[in-house]
């Protein structure tokens, strides 16, 4: 069974759409990234997805990339991404998904990694960077875990790619509002409603609206048509200018958007 998969259930089930908070392990330093995890999950949050630092963050925008350059110019390692979900998970009872791009699992080892994540509590990975076609050894071994495996659907993707994201994604399909970087956007693409009805064409059950989300009110319009709504550079921007307590006001804020008429 899917513990991401139940949390965005329950989140239905009490009326509500799930909301998803993105922050990355490191920043500013790792202590203070799981304290702000934690705050999260305590504001309200339904699932946690925590980045590890990457030198090429192709898809972070400028926040972002600040908070994570900062992380690894700290000394992050491999190894804080399971010391931060384990202790994460043992003071929540939340999902903590890990979004990572690929390379630092291959490096790390795909079996390796799986095991490792699976002992620290991890509920499975984001993948922004890799597409299932080319994800086999990952498919095995989260299928061998009982990890999920969270895939990105994208505005430009074709119906036999989106067919194979549904058929090969377990939790929720990461649905990118609009091409491009994260970050915080104005106004949310029409694509994303219109992405998220293909994916339901395609029997996908389970939608989460990421890229461009950054206040309730863009929490609530996802709502209308998605599963969840995905929070990223708002969180790290709140964290940033206004330390634990700005990042726990930012997360009731968003928190508030999620309730369906």
């Amino acid at each position: 069974m899917s513990t991401v998969a139940d949390a965005i259930d329950a989140a239905r089930d009490a009326g509500r759409g799930a909301l998803i908070g993105y922050l990355p392990i490191g920043y500013p330093d790792l202590e203070t990234s799981i304290e702000a995890a934690v705050t999260l999950a305590e504001a309200g949050v339904d699932i946690l997805e925590l980045g590890p630092p990457y030198s090429d963050p192709v898809m972070d925008g400028p926040v972002i990339q600040e908070a994570t350059n900062a992380a690894l110019q700290a000394g992050f390692r491999m190894r804080d991404t399971f010391t931060a979900v384990r202790e994460v998970t043992a003071r929540t009872d939340i999902p903590v998904l890990v979004m990572t791009y690929w390379n630092p699992v291959v490096q790390y080892g795909v079996s390796r990694y799986a095991d490792h994540l699976r002992a620290a509590g991890g509920a499975g990975l984001i993948t922004p960077d890799i597409t299932p076609d080319a994800a086999s050894d990952w498919v095995t071994e989260s299928t061998r875990t009982g990890l999920d495996r969270v895939f990105l659907a994208a505005p430009s993707s074709t119906d036999a790619r989106l067919e194979m994201i549904v058929r090969e994604t377990t939790g929720f399909v990461y649905t990118v509002s609009t091409m491009g970087i994260t970050g915080e956007r104005a106004q949310l693409d029409a694509a994303a409603r219109a992405l998220v009805a293909r994916l339901r064409e395609h029997g996908a059950e389970r939608a989460c609206v990421g890229i461009g989300v950054s206040n309730a009110d863009h929490v609530r319009s996802v709502l209308e048509y998605a599963d969840g709504a995905i929070v990223g550079t708002a969180l790290v921007r709140a964290l940033r200018d206004g330390g634990l307590e700005g990042l726990a006001a930012a997360a009731r804020e968003l928190v508030a958007g999620t309730a369906r008429e």
